[in-house]
């Protein structure tokens, strides 16, 4: 499988959105959009209003990531801003799982679910089979910049593993320190997409595309594969 890359729009640059989106649709497979109500995590980022100005530029898919303690509350306003994919945390959805699933599919969405690095895979087993995408946490929740977390190496391989043993379709996305530190232990564990914030991308030159430039080679020199 290619890999792929998702952008992180909360690290970008809200004064130069317009051309950074322009530069991005060239150069990446899609947007990751956070948001965080304040309550499951400390922080508060973008919106489904945010979503609606970028979906009249971008045209690449945007997949959206639920750090909210209601989920529910959020599908529909993100579908109708344009989300192509989905992804809760498995931690909130516990008690209704199989409905908040359904209910993004309905919506028009593929299926996601995240873990935290603390939350086991044996969490989600039950319901691996209907998602789209599995994202992995490698930081805690709430804010860009954090170390990575050696320790989901092992899950990561482990997801990997059952999807091939069951026949299972979903695609590995990691979130959080994906850089050039971290590229090849990542992409050997079995990592489909990588989620690009201030370490992987932003803060790589002053110049976007420079900087994706840069992302790219590194990529390459660290795994050998040319994205």
């Amino acid at each position: 499988m290619k890999p792929e890359f998702s952008v992180s729009l909360m690290c970008m640059d809200f004064l130069d959105i317009k051309h950074q989106i322009e530069i991005l649709d060239q150069n990446m497979d899609g947007y990751h959009i956070d948001i965080m109500d304040g309550h499951y995590c400390k922080n508060i980022t973008l919106s489904p209003d945010f979503m609606k100005a970028c979906a009249r530029m971008a045209k690449k898919p945007m997949d959206v990531h639920l750090m909210t303690t209601n989920p529910n509350d959020w599908i529909d306003a993100c579908a109708a801003a344009g989300a192509a994919m989905i992804s809760p945390h498995a931690e909130t959805i516990n008690t209704d799982c199989f409905r908040t699933l359904n209910r993004i599919r309905d919506a028009g969405c593929q299926v996601g679910v995240t873990l935290n690095p603390a939350t086991p895979l044996s969490y989600c087993k039950h319901y691996l089979n209907r998602i789209d995408v599995l994202t992995l946490m490698t930081v805690d929740v709430g804010f860009a910049g954090q170390p990575f977390i050696t320790e989901i190496l092992d899950k990561i391989a482990e997801a990997k593993r059952l999807r091939e043993e069951n026949g299972w379709h979903y695609k590995i996305m990691i979130d959080g320190s994906c850089n050039k530190k971290t590229f090849k232990r990542l992409y050997e564990a079995g990592a489909d997409v990588f989620i690009l914030g201030s370490s992987g991308l932003f803060s790589l030159d002053v110049d976007l595309q420079t900087a994706c430039d840069k992302m790219k080679a590194q990529f390459e020199k660290e795994t050998g594969v040319k994205p």
